[in-house]
């Protein structure tokens, strides 16, 4: 009983933060303040969610395991590895963003739910790693799933999504392909060194995005900063959602990982995957997007595949035991 309701804790907390989570997004990168004008400093909203979420990742580990999560750098390759995970996620987000002046918000979350793809590339390229066959099947499914949905035109545009389809593409492959990279060393990491940890990751991974991502705008962007405080002190309900938004995204991370460690993976997969049809939903009855029937082809694609991939390694683990 203490374990079914530990579980609904957790998936009722995942869906809070990371719904809250998706709208702020949305809100902040797409939508405009107060006289039209709209938010264009997404690296300061990188620093911020990144540095809260490494302060949260130290405090789990502290209760966790009563440890420092610094130790860990010492075991052979973590700090290169971390280094590597940490500078290509710090590369991947603000590309990402970037394709949001191109594309829609829609596609844009749609695309980033297919994370499968671009981690079994990675995985192939630099690991050798052999997969099932049903995997290519959904990968597959999810490929085409979100070509029709990014190529069917619809109605919207805003100042910032200028309708260029192509290069909004070309930005949203290239963070994605950074993702399965960050991914796919992730999964060596934990392979290769059983001392670390999930609350490891969260706390070491975030503090050196947030560094990094910090002397970039200080050395190259400085008026970032200046920006993002005057657009706070002209609307000051910029500076609450992102401070919403970081906190979100800390604490979800720490229900990822609760659920990995007391459950497993299908059950995160399962949990994810609603909350992400969950977020498109929203979007689309909160900041009233339009939807052509092409483009619900590819969502229902999108998620079948999906779907399809966890039904199966339910039905494997089953088989297992």
């Amino acid at each position: 009983m203490n374990k079914i309701i530990t579980l609904i804790i957790c998936v009722l907390g995942l869906y809070s933060t990371f719904l809250t989570w998706s709208i702020l997004q949305e809100r902040i990168n797409t939508k405009p303040y107060g006289n039209n004008e709209y938010f264009k400093s997404p690296l300061i909203v990188n620093i911020v969610q990144a540095f809260l979420a490494s302060i949260v990742g130290l405090i789990y580990n502290n209760v966790t395991t009563k440890t420092s999560p610094f130790t860990v750098l010492k075991e052979k390759g973590v700090f290169k590895s971390m280094l590597l995970i940490s500078v290509c996620s710090s590369i991947a987000s603000p590309i990402g963003y970037r394709s949001l002046r191109h594309l829609d918000y829609l596609a844009y979350l749609l695309a980033k739910s297919c994370k499968l793809i671009p981690v079994m590339l990675v995985h192939l390229l630099f690991y050798q790693t052999k997969f099932p066959g049903y995997k290519y099947f959904v990968a597959g499914m999810v490929t085409i799933g979100v070509t029709v949905f990014t190529l069917a035109h619809s109605k919207e545009t805003t100042k910032i999504n200028d309708g260029n389809t192509k290069l909004g593409l070309i930005y949203l492959i290239g963070s994605m392909l950074l993702d399965g990279l960050t991914n796919s060393t992730q999964d060596q990491l934990f392979k290769k060194t059983k001392k670390f940890t999930g609350a490891n990751l969260m706390c070491i991974l975030n503090l050196f995005i947030s560094i990094l991502t910090l002397g970039y705008v200080l050395i190259f962007q400085i008026d970032e900063i200046t920006k993002t405080l005057q657009f706070g002190q002209k609307y000051p309900e910029l500076i609450y959602d992102i401070l919403i938004f970081a906190g979100c995204g800390a604490i979800g991370q720490v229900f990822i990982f609760i659920i990995l460690e007391k459950f497993d993976s299908i059950i995160l997969i399962t949990a994810t995957v609603t909350r992400k049809m969950l977020s498109m939903i929203l979007s689309v009855l909160l900041f009233g997007h339009y939807l052509n029937l092409n483009q619900w082809i590819g969502v229902l694609l999108v998620f079948s595949g999906i779907g399809y991939e966890a039904y199966t390694k339910l039905k494997s683990k089953k088989k297992i035991e």
